[in-house]
């Protein structure tokens, strides 16, 4: 799996899910068939465009238990899903997205892949503060 694949699908994991309510409440009186089950609402998982980004980041950071900024640091980023932030493991992930600067010029780098990782959140339909997305 891709390094954003993984960072998509743990911002999907922590979001909290939605429930579907049925169009209609059922008839009081209605009666099923036999060995049929009545309509439930269901559980399911969020597509990223209903993911607040910001709330589920703010909660994984809480939850870290560490002072991360995550709204300025891939580091702390990719710290906060879980993720790992090694050098090895950005470059990586620069490659993925096709980073054409300096491998070895770790600031550059990480401001970058910063920019890049919240533009591809929000191309998503993740949604972000708009100081986040870049122009």
């Amino acid at each position: 799996m891709s390094i954003l694949k993984d960072i998509l699908n743990k911002l999907l994991h922590r979001s909290p899910p939605t429930q579907e309510a049925s169009p209609t409440p059922p008839d009081q009186g209605a009666t099923t068939p036999a060995g049929a089950t009545p309509a439930t609402p269901a559980t399911t998982a969020k597509p990223l465009s209903t993911v607040d980004v910001e709330a589920v980041m703010d909660k994984a950071v809480s939850e870290s238990g560490q002072q991360l900024n995550w709204r300025t640091s891939i580091v702390d980023t990719m710290k906060a899903l879980g993720i790992d932030s090694s050098l090895e493991h950005r470059k990586e992930l620069a490659k993925e997205l096709n980073y054409t600067g300096d491998m070895n010029d770790s600031a550059a780098l990480n401001i970058w892949l910063h920019k890049k990782v919240m533009a591809e959140l929000a191309a998503n339909g993740g949604k972000l503060p708009p100081n986040l997305i870049g122009p």
